[in-house]
C-alpha cells in the first residue's frame, strides 16, 4: 500500500470512534483561531493529548489534484542588507555541498526599551518690575526595567539508539530532532513525519510535499520526539500563517500543478515554525539536522526515522541506499530506495539521515519519505525524492521567506 491511506480506510476512521476527530464536534477543544493568527500556545490548546493520540496519517491525495491556492506565498519586501560575497557558480557535476549548521550565539534578546523622551518646558515669562521665577530643569527620566533574559534550554537529552540490524526496523524512543507534524485537513485530524533542518533562522521543518498540500491544510503544529507516554517532552511549535491565514510552507509550484505522481521527483517541503510558549526557536531547542544536496543516490548508511500509523513510538532502522529510476510514465523519475521494514502511513516526511551522531541526535539529510507513490507501496521499501539543485533553490527560497525578526 501506499506511505497514506486509501479513502476508503479514512472513511472508515472517520466513522470510528478511534479515528480522527471532527473539529465541528470538538467541544472541548479551543475555538477556531482568528486568522493570521497561531501561536504556540493557542496549538496546545488545540492539540490536546487527546486529539494527537486519535489522529490518522493523512489521506492520499488525488494525483490529478491542482491547488486552487497561490502557488506561493508572497513574499513581504526585505530591508537593505549589506552585500554578500556572491556564491560561486555550480559545477557541472553535482557534487555533495553540505550546508554548516548555523551556531546559536546566543539566547533571544528582548527589545532594547526605548528612552523616555524629556517633556519640553514651557519658557517661563517675566512681570515687569518681579523678580525672575526660577526654573528646575527637567529630572532625568527613570529607565523601565529591562527584563531578565530568559534560561538557555536544556539540552536535549538524546536517547540510546537499539542495536539494529540492517534492513530491520525497531520501535524506539524517538531523538528530539524529529517527532510528528500534526494537520486539520478536511476536518480531521491526521499527522505525518517531519524533522528539524538548520537555518539561519533556526526556524525550518522539512518534510514530505504530499503532507501539506491543499488550501484546506490548517492548525498545523510540530512536536518533536512525540510519544504516547509523552506527547511534548520538547513543546510545541506551531508552523506559522500569513496576514492571509496560509500556512507559511514552500512547496515546488510544479508539485502543486502536476500532482503527486507526475511530479514526485519533488516530494518535499520546507515550512516555518515559530517559537515554542517560553519564546525559544526550534532549533535552539532541539537541534537540526544539514541539508545536503548533490550527494548521488547510494549511500552506505543510512539511518531512518518515521511514525508508523497506530505505534505509540516512532521507529528507526539503517540500511544502505540505492537508486530507483521509474518505468512507470506515469510516475518518472529517479529515487533513493531503502529496504526497512514496518514504515507504513505516518512516516511520510521522515528523513534519510547520513553521517548519524549518536551524541547530538543529528546527522545529514539527504533524502525524506515520499516521491515514488508518496514513499512505496509496500511498509517494507521506502523512496525519497533526490535532493538536488532543484531541492537546494526550495531551501534556499525558504530560507529566505523565513528570516527571523531581529
Amino acid at each position: 500500500m501506499r506511505r497514506t491511506l486509501t479513502m476508503a480506510v479514512v472513511a472508515a476512521a472517520l466513522l470510528a470512534p478511534a479515528g480522527p476527530l471532527s473539529v465541528a464536534a470538538a467541544g472541548s477543544v479551543a475555538a477556531p483561531v482568528a486568522v493570521g493568527r497561531w501561536s504556540a500556545r493557542e496549538a496546545q490548546s488545540f492539540w490536546t493529548a487527546e486529539r494527537m493520540a486519535s489522529a490518522a496519517p493523512l489521506p492520499p491525495v488525488p494525483p490529478e489534484l491542482v491547488d486552487p491556492a497561490p502557488p506561493e506565498l508572497p513574499e513581504p519586501p526585505e530591508p537593505a542588507e549589506p552585500a554578500e560575497p556572491a556564491e560561486p557558480a555550480e559545477p557541472a557535476e553535482e557534487i555533495p555541498v553540505a550546508t554548516p549548521a548555523p551556531v546559536v550565539t546566543g539566547l533571544p534578546v528582548p527589545p532594547a526599551t526605548p528612552a523616555a523622551t524629556p517633556t519640553a518646558m514651557p519658557t517661563p515669562t517675566r512681570t515687569p518690575g518681579a523678580a525672575p521665577t526660577p526654573t528646575r530643569a527637567p529630572s532625568a527620566p527613570t529607565p523601565a526595567p529591562t527584563p531578565a533574559p530568559l534560561p538557555a534550554p536544556a539540552r536535549p537529552a538524546v536517547p540510546r539508539l537499539p542495536a539494529l540490524t540492517s534492513g530491520i526496523g525497531q520501535n524506539f524512543d524517538g531523538v528530539p530532532v524529529a517527532g510528528r507534524m500534526y494537520l486539520v485537513k478536511g476536518g480531521g485530524a491526521y499527522f505525518c513525519t517531519a524533522s528539524v533542518v538548520s537555518s539561519p533562522g533556526r526556524n525550518l521543518l522539512l518534510t514530505a510535499a504530499h503532507c501539506l498540500l491543499g488550501s484546506d491544510t490548517q492548525q498545523v503544529a510540530f512536536v518533536p520526539q512525540y510519544t504516547r507516554a509523552k506527547p511534548q517532552p520538547y513543546g510545541m511549535f506551531p508552523v506559522l500563517r500569513d496576514a492571509g491565514g496560509r500556512s507559511k510552507i514552500w512547496i515546488d509550484p510544479r508539485y502543486r500543478s502536476q500532482g503527486v505522481d507526475r511530479a514526485a521527483a519533488l516530494d518535499v517541503a520546507f515550512a516555518q515554525v515559530g517559537p515554542d510558549a517560553r519564546g525559544f526557536p526550534v532549533e535552539a531547542v532541539v537541534g537540526g539536522n544539514r541539508l545536503v544536496t548533490g550527494a548521488g543516490y547510494a549511500h552506505a548508511r543510512v539511518t531512518l526515522i518515521g511514525y508508523p500509523a497506530s505505534a505509540a513510538r516512532p521507529r528507526v532502522c539503517a540500511n544502505r541506499t540505492a537508486k530507483f529510476t521509474s518505468a512507470d510514465a506515469r510516475i518518472p523519475g529517479s529515487f533513493l530506495r531503502i529496504n526497512c521494514t514496518g514504515y507504513p502511513g505516518g512516516t511520510s516526511g521522515g528523513p534519510f539521515l547520513t553521517h548519524y551522531d549518536a551524541r547530538t541526535g543529528t546527522g545529514d539529510v539527504v533524502g525524506v519519505i515520499g516521491g515514488w507513490k508518496t514513499g512505496g507501496d509496500k511498509a517494507d521499501t521506502s523512496y525519497s525524492s533526490y535532493f538536488g539543485a532543484d531541492i537546494r533553490k526550495l531551501y534556499e527560497k525558504a530560507v529566505a521567506g523565513a528570516k527571523a525578526r531581529r
